[in-house]
């Protein structure tokens, strides 16, 4: 399911032997056999669809079959591949003569909002609808629909498809997430016996941990439309910017007591939706609940699933113009092929399925009846966009500084959203917001190479969307994070103007020094400790087993000036590789783009000289990361993804339940990632030999709630604070809590939550843990844990009374984060414990993060 919920009863649900035919109709009523020779599901695979869970393969060998013998009207369009390796395709179902200018009808769209140069073509103007199914894994009825969906389709005897073919050129996604989905599939299949169990306790409804739900990596795939960290998303979403579709619906599961829910969406909806989208929503809802109804169907709207993160799958395509929904079905990877309920009634896929089915086609007449009234508002949300923007900024300018690793990336992120930039052709001083101090200022000083994005362009909502800095609320009880700004998330000084600027195509400001700039023999090299490339480089060194010494100090050599946390690789401590010394630095400058300065001294004008006591030597750490039962698998796998991907470093997984048989000495570093369940593995017989490994110089770094847990255990220094409240005002507020009305429970609930705000971290830049961090650290809190400062340790980074930047925060939860510690180090013995408050590497899009993680491993200790 998309976010959290609370379950619904649902009565008058079918037995399982009256739901198995197959297939059906949106009526729940089998689909009369077609005269077109296309094979149905059941045909193709030899069981009816309900009946058994379809791998993925299966799933798209029926959609090739399909087009093989509709070839008029189908047409498979593949764009990528899993980290598993399995297939990424999309479905097209349009009629023929659709069908053969499909490739026109794309590109004339692209050309109707500007993402295309040139006229469109003359010709109908079809609208263009994207279902996409099975994003979660284990909610795998949405694959079983799609077969129907594609189905129904291609029965052009059927009236309703008659008039979708002859509107809208239609894309079918039947897995957006095939590694989840087979995880899921080829553990129920082997549970499952003659006949399902719908025992809730039975097995079959108890999928292990990690589940299916998420992505190889254990991502969760439908909060990265927007950040693009994960290669199906990067894939998909470069073949959505190709189609730019009209409508687009996510299909999802949710609690097995659930019924089904459709549009209209909750509230909060974000300010810049339209008034057309909004309508629509209510049209959809309307189309929906006609074949439900005609059922008797139980369903509601306008609960629970709200139109504010930017970065979901009905969110993301509203901020670009197209009608966004989200549909969900009660059941899920516990529900299996058939359980019971709590009323007593039995669930079963059949049911699902035919729910899914449904909504499907009511959807594809929903907006096959308003084919042309959907183009046209689609058209003129993007001519808008080109020329009055939404937002008070018209143009933004973001500080190119001495990182371009921090620039590079948000580049990376614009492009891929198809958001255009440029850099100022010359200096000038304007009037600006500056988002570090929240004020707005009569003098920003733009540099020519600084980079400018205008607000007048297509995507000129998503890029306000993505850079407002603090976007507003109309009602706080949403379930994901509340704020996002890019300028934060990234740590670049970014200031949004009120004035219109033109960029220009390229920037004209001096480059960093490139490796392939270097030439001779040099003493030695120096690369600025400031964002990602640094922390790839390091990584890319150690491994090579290069050593790398760090400087403590900042110090000046050259006529240059260094950071704190400059990596130094000099040719004397690395004399065993001789010549090869100076290609494996250059190769690893030239791989990561960080930035490397090769020098003919280690005699520094100020500061510390290369070989002193303050530039200190770092070692390949062997990295360890407990995973398994209780652990969020999302918080596992950013660790593991950061390691694997990000870094190409080794890295251990080990399983929480092993932690008490582990040869220790095997690894310098032990990540504990959050986890609800570490009171079963951190027993006291395991937190002595834990305790025992870091006195003999183990690091651990403990994350979100396993720091938690182990504040207050014997040994680690981390404390809660004893009281939350600062004033007799709020200690009045804390009593006055318990006069609460029943009605509003969910609402005063939130009091005491920060689902995603953005607080400004006071940091201690010269500790090892906050190198790098000195100009401005941003942290995502997602939880008020209300730590108390070390008493004996090092208070690195820390919340003093006014540190709130943007995001929702509970007026319990902002009493909690005052002058409160967010990261800190305890040495033990001669080893440490990191304590990290906040997840720096949250869906692997909060980039300042990464060299904050990147400290924990590295350079701490």
């Amino acid at each position: 399911m998309k976010k959290i919920l609370l379950t619904l009863s649902l009565l008058g649900t079918l037995t399982i032997s009256q739901a198995q035919t197959s297939p059906s109709s949106p009526t729940g009523q089998p689909l009369p056999q077609q005269t077109t020779g296309v094979q149905s599901p059941e045909q193709f695979l030899g069981y009816k669809v309900g009946q058994h869970f379809t791998t993925h393969r299966e799933v798209i060998a029926y959609a090739e079959q399909v087009a093989r013998q509709l070839p008029k009207r189908v047409r498979i369009i593949p764009y990528g591949k899993t980290y598993e390796g399995r297939p990424l395709v999309v479905v097209a179902i349009a009629s023929e003569a659709n069908l053969n200018r499909l490739d026109e009808i794309r590109t004339n769209n692209l050309k109707r909002i500007g993402m295309l140069d040139g006229q469109p073509t003359a010709g109908p103007t079809p609208a263009i609808a994207w279902l996409s199914y099975n994003v979660h894994g284990n909610e795998a009825v949405s694959s079983e629909a799609f077969m129907d969906v594609l189905y129904q389709l291609t029965n052009l005897s059927d009236a309703v498809t008659q008039k979708v073919m002859n509107n809208a050129v239609v894309l079918l996604d039947p897995g957006l997430n095939p590694d989840g989905h087979d995880r899921y599939v080829n553990w129920y299949n082997q549970m499952v016996g003659q006949r399902p169990d719908p025992t809730p306790s039975a097995r079959e409804h108890n999928e292990p941990w990690p589940g299916g739900r998420y992505t190889h990596y254990l991502f969760d795939p439908n909060r990265d439309w927007a950040w693009q960290t994960q290669e199906i998303t990067r894939q998909r979403m470069a073949l959505y910017q190709q189609w730019m579709p009209h409508l687009h619906g996510d299909f999802h599961e949710m609690g097995v007591e659930s019924p089904y829910y459709f549009a209209p969406s909750a509230k909060p909806y974000h300010e810049d939706i339209t008034p057309f989208q909004r309508q629509f929503q209510q049209i959809i809802g309307q189309y929906c609940s006609r074949y439900f109804d005609k059922n008797g169907w139980l369903y509601y709207t306008r609960e629970r699933f709200d139109l504010f993160y930017p970065s979901y799958g009905d969110t993301y395509p509203t901020y670009n113009g197209a009608i966004g929904m989200t549909y969900e079905q009660g059941g899920s990877g516990r529900a299996g092929l058939a359980i019971e309920r709590a009323d007593g009634d039995t669930l079963t896929l059949r049911q699902r399925i035919d729910h899914h089915v449904a909504s499907s086609i009511a959807t594809l007449e929903s907006v096959a009846d308003r084919s042309a009234d959907v183009v046209k508002e689609f058209g003129q949300f993007f001519d808008k966009a080109r020329t009055t923007p939404i937002g008070p900024y018209k143009s933004y300018v973001v500080k190119a500084g001495t990182d371009p690793g921090r620039l590079k990336a948000l580049q990376q992120l614009l492009d891929n959203n198809k958001i255009a930039y440029g850099y100022a052709g010359k200096s000038m001083t304007i009037a600006g917001f500056n988002y570090t101090n929240h004020k707005s200022e009569k003098n920003v000083a733009v540099g020519a190479g600084d980079m400018v994005i205008s607000a007048y362009q297509p995507k000129s909502t998503l890029l306000k969307i993505l850079f407002e800095p603090n976007s507003t609320l109309e009602d706080s009880a949403t379930y994901d994070i509340t704020a996002w700004s890019m300028p934060y998330a990234f740590g670049l000084q970014t200031y949004g103007l009120t004035t219109r600027l033109t960029p220009a195509t390229a920037p004209t400001a001096t480059a960093a020094t490139s490796a392939s700039a270097v030439s001779g023999t040099p003493y030695g090299y120096v690369i600025r400790w400031q964002s990602m490339p640094s922390v790839q480089m390091l990584a890319g060194l150690l491994k090579q087993k290069v050593r790398v010494r760090v400087a403590e100090k900042a110090f000046e050599l050259e006529n240059k000036a260094y950071p704190t946390g400059t990596l130094i690789v000099t040719r004397g401590n690395n004399d065993h590789f001789g010549s090869r010394l100076d290609a494996i630095v250059r190769a690893e400058a030239a791989r990561t783009g960080a930035d490397m300065t090769p020098v003919q001294s280690g005699f520094v004008a100020k500061g510390s000289d290369f070989g002193s006591d303050f530039v200190t030597g770092l070692k390949a750490p062997r990295v360890a990361v407990v995973a398994g039962e209780g652990s969020q698998p999302p918080a596992v796998g950013e660790v593991w993804h950061f390691f694997d991907q990000e870094l190409n470093y080794p890295v251990t997984m080990l399983d929480g339940n092993s932690l008490g048989n582990i040869d220790w000495s095997r690894f310098d570093v032990l990540v504990l990632p959050t986890n609800y369940n570490y009171g079963r593995f951190l027993t006291d017989r395991v937190l002595t030999q834990l305790k025992d490994w870091i006195r003999s110089g183990g690091k651990l770094i403990a994350m979100e709630r396993a720091a938690s847990f182990l504040a207050g255990k014997d040994g680690f220094d981390l404390k809660e604070k004893a009281g939350s409240t600062d004033t007799a005002k709020d200690r009045k507020a804390v009593v006055t809590d318990s006069l609460k009305i029943y009605g509003d429970r969910e609402r005063v609930a939130i009091s005491d939550e920060t689902p995603g705000s953005i607080y400004r971290v006071n940091v201690d830049a010269t500790h090892p843990l906050g190198f790098g961090l000195g100009n401005g650290y941003y942290t995502l809190v997602q939880n008020a844990y209300n730590f108390d400062f070390l008493k004996d340790g090092w208070n690195v980074g820390y919340l003093k009374n006014d540190n709130y930047v943007a995001g929702f925060a509970g007026r319990n939860a902002k009493n909690k984060l005052r002058n409160t510690l967010l990261m800190g180090v305890q040495s033990l013995g001669r080893g440490n414990v990191v304590y990290l408050a906040d997840d720096p590497l949250f869906r692997g899009f909060w980039y300042s993060g990464k060299l904050l993680f990147g400290n924990a491993v590295f350079m701490v200790n």
